[in-house]
């Protein structure tokens, strides 16, 4: 298969054709990548359960972890969902359009295919202009995980796209850089108290500043045991790896550039190339190694937007091993820290 890439360009006339030119696809069953403001999507008709499958084929996703419908307009809630709370009515009023996905219970119009076999679905409604043109155009929903190969990091540009999906899918829409650079923050909606599964750029504190009490998933900073179902995507299987095995060093400033240091040297006296992973703050520490500086930690989320494009970056300087400081678990910095724990595989040393 030859993979299309159009760019938008901000040439109103240009880009309307490129949206044309994607939503046909879809109207034929087809796959189209195309940008929002978390992360690029791989987006398919959400009511074609043989869409479904071609994304998951085209991703090596399995079949029991669920994709997110991405709608052009809160009304859409309806044509999915037969029991929307009027909570999710007011996050919607909220955050919506943007980073925010809430699950809720589905109809039977929505596939099996696209929840994992789940009686919920998880919705959001994006803020991309082009993301949103493009759902519209299409005359349907887009079901649409991040537009990457099953647990590599999340894709912020289109040449990241190309680089694991071009041959397997049918057009990619490069839109540029992506704004946040995390995917959306998830919440169930489905019980009495919503349940924050996956952090993201709407922090815990902002949902309960608009609902009240928000529970967080026992399972958001540590593993989860593989017999149980996930409700979202993210929840279960190994994600944003990188190729190299990474380990997360936690502790007070100057310990742990000293423990990245030692680990560092040791990896280089054995014929190892070692990569850092740090901040604007501590990269002076170090002069051995391959070192990523992701912003300052004033400043989350610069930290957030850089985190998946640096992970790519080490794949290409072919280093061996990754050592990154953490960050605290606050605001966004939850967020980040989710996706540096599941991209270490839950390995942390503590000094």
């Amino acid at each position: 298969m030859d993979t299309i890439i159009e760019k938008i360009t901000g040439d109103s006339g240009h880009d309307r054709q490129v949206i044309q030119k994607a939503a046909a696809i879809i109207k034929k069953g087809g796959l189209v990548a195309f940008p929002t403001e978390t992360v690029y999507g791989l987006g398919g008709d959400a009511f074609d359960a043989d869409a479904a499958s071609k994304i998951y084929a085209a991703k090596g996703r399995p079949s029991d972890n669920p994709l997110i419908v991405h709608i052009s307009d809160i009304s859409d809630l309806t044509e999915l969902s037969d029991d929307v709370p009027e909570v999710v009515y007011t996050l919607a009023e909220r955050f919506w359009p943007g980073p925010l996905t809430v699950i809720i219970k589905k109809n039977c119009r929505v596939p099996d295919t696209v929840t994992g076999g789940l009686d919920t679905v998880a919705v959001r409604l994006p803020d991309n202009e082009t993301a949103r043109k493009f759902i519209k155009a299409s005359g349907t929903f887009i079901a649409a995980p991040s537009a990457n190969l099953s647990g590599r990091p999340s894709p912020t540009s289109a040449e990241h796209v190309a680089e694991d999906l071009s041959g397997r899918i049918d057009m990619i829409i490069d839109g540029g850089d992506i704004d946040i650079g995390l995917e959306s923050t998830i919440v169930d909606m489905t019980g009495d108290v919503p349940v924050l599964l996956r952090p993201g750029f709407v922090t815990a504190e902002m949902l309960c500043g608009a609902v009240g009490e928000v529970a967080y998933d026992p399972a958001l900073m540590s593993g989860v045991d593989g017999e149980v179902r996930p409700k979202a995507p993210g929840m279960k299987y190994r994600h944003y790896a990188p190729k190299a095995e990474m380990t997360v060093v936690e502790g007070e400033r100057g310990a742990v550039a000293d423990k990245i240091k030692q680990l560092v040297r040791n990896d280089i006296s054995q014929g190892r190339k070692a990569g850092i992973m740090v901040s604007e703050e501590n990269k002076d520490f170090f002069c051995e190694g391959e070192m990523i500086c992701l912003g300052s930690r004033t400043n989350p989320e610069e930290i957030a937007r850089h985190l998946f494009g640096a992970l790519r970056e080490f794949d290409e300087r072919g280093v061996d091993t990754i050592y990154a400081e953490a960050f605290p678990l606050e605001g966004i910095g939850y967020a980040v820290m989710n996706r540096l724990l599941k991209a270490a595989g839950q390995r942390v040393i503590k000094v």
